[in-house]
């Protein structure tokens, strides 16, 4: 059964993407611990990060590199985060967080809550920054 991020990429699930290659996909999480929560996604179904196959690998960070240089001229923030947890999907991803302290990147705290309107303004800011 396909994971909800392939259904995202496959449009069968709407997403506020920031941007999109050949192998990888990025958008806005719509459960974001801080505002500009991006999730860099590669286009095939692998559950585990260090499952990905070599070429992937070595191409989903200069990938994920234009998006938080995206970010970071959008969000107002000292950082982009990153981080690979993957107990949240079964489907590798890595996050991008804007953050400013430690305590920013924490998936325990309780998740931002920005109306559709605010998403999309905020996707297409990120996405008029991505090159």
């Amino acid at each position: 059964m396909a994971s909800i991020f392939t259904k995202i990429i496959q449009g069968e699930i709407p997403s506020y993407k920031i941007a999109e290659s050949a192998d990888f996909y990025a958008f806005l999480d719509i459960f974001p611990v801080a505002k500009g929560h991006t999730l860099v996604v590669p286009k095939k179904e692998v559950d585990q990060f260090f499952d990905l196959e070599e070429d992937l690998l070595s191409k989903i960070m200069p990938f994920a590199q234009r998006v938080a240089k995206a970010l970071k001229a959008t969000i107002p923030c000292n950082r982009i985060g990153v981080t690979v947890i993957g107990l949240e999907v079964p489907h590798a991803h890595v996050h991008l967080v804007p953050i400013n302290k430690m305590s920013d990147i924490s998936f325990e705290k309780e998740k931002l809550k920005l109306s559709k309107e605010e998403m999309e303004a905020l996707a297409s800011a990120i996405r008029s920054n991505f090159v």
